[in-house]
């Protein structure tokens, strides 16, 4: 067994782990950033257009 190959294959694993793990916080804190941006934009809209109603009827004349 050749226990330097063994430790260095252990060394990259991790470091590819531990980069794997680190682009994937990167990409949920990017997520968490642009879901409360949504729900800034949302608040701030005016109320009309938060209507659960609105397009729910069409006035139709033949």
């Amino acid at each position: 067994m050749d226990i330097p190959a063994l430790s260095m294959a252990l060394a990259q694993n991790q470091i590819l782990n531990d980069f794997g793990v680190a682009m994937l916080s990167k990409s949920l804190d990017n997520m968490e950033s642009a879901g409360a941006a949504m729900v800034k934009t949302i608040d701030s809209a005016p109320a009309p257009s938060l209507d659960p109603n609105l397009g729910n009827n069409i006035d139709i004349r033949i």
